[in-house]
C-alpha cells in the first residue's frame, strides 16, 4: 500500500471519530422558544428548476415561532434563466411555525415545525425538521406546498411542491 493510500486511510478514521465525538458530546437544542433566534440557507428542488432558500424564525413563545422567508430560482429546465424576469423568480413570505419537537418528545436537538406560510405569489403549507449537532450549527428539511395561489397566470415555478435542504445556525 502507498503512503498516499494509509494517508487517506487514517484521515477517513481521524474525521468519522471526530465527527462521532462532536456530536457526542455537543449539548445542543433546536428550538429554546421565546427570544430563540434561527437561521437557514439551503437549496431548493421543485420540478423544472432550483435555486436558493433563506429563512429567519423567532420564537415568541414554547412551541411558536414567526418568521421571513426568501426563495430565489437560479436555474430552470425550461429555458434560459435569463429569459425570465426577476419578479417571477423571487418570493418573499411571512411564516408562522408550530416548534412541536419537545411536545413529541424527540431528542432536545431535533425539532419538527408544521407551519402556513403567506407570501407575494401564495398562501401555504410547509412542513420541516431541523437537526442540531453543536449549539449554533444543524442542518434541516423542509417541504411547502401552495394552498392558494393569487393569480392562476402567476409563473408555475412559485404554485407547486418545493423542497429545500440546507444548513441552519442558532443567531
Amino acid at each position: 500500500m502507498s503512503i498516499f493510500a494509509k494517508n487517506k486511510l487514517t484521515m477517513k478514521k481521524i474525521i468519522l471519530l471526530s465527527f462521532i465525538a462532536f456530536t457526542s458530546f455537543s449539548n445542543a437544542q433546536a428550538f429554546k422558544g421565546n427570544g430563540d433566534i434561527k437561521g437557514q440557507v439551503g437549496a431548493s428542488f421543485q420540478k423544472g428548476g432550483n435555486g436558493i432558500h433563506v429563512t429567519t424564525d423567532f420564537g415568541i413563545g414554547e412551541n411558536i415561532s414567526l418568521g421571513l422567508q426568501t426563495s430565489l430560482l437560479l436555474a430552470t429546465s425550461e429555458g434560459q434563466i435569463n429569459d425570465w424576469k426577476f419578479k417571477d423568480r423571487i418570493d418573499f413570505k411571512g411564516r408562522f411555525n408550530a416548534n412541536i419537537g419537545n411536545v413529541i418528545n424527540l431528542d432536545k436537538k431535533l425539532d419538527v415545525y408544521p407551519g402556513l406560510d403567506l407570501g407575494l405569489k401564495n398562501f401555504g403549507a410547509h412542513l420541516g425538521a431541523r437537526y442540531f449537532f453543536t449549539d449554533g450549527f444543524g442542518v434541516y428539511t423542509e417541504a411547502g406546498i401552495p394552498l392558494a395561489k393569487y393569480n392562476q397566470n402567476d409563473y408555475d415555478f412559485n404554485n407547486q411542491f418545493v423542497f429545500y435542504l440546507g444548513a441552519c445556525f442558532n443567531l
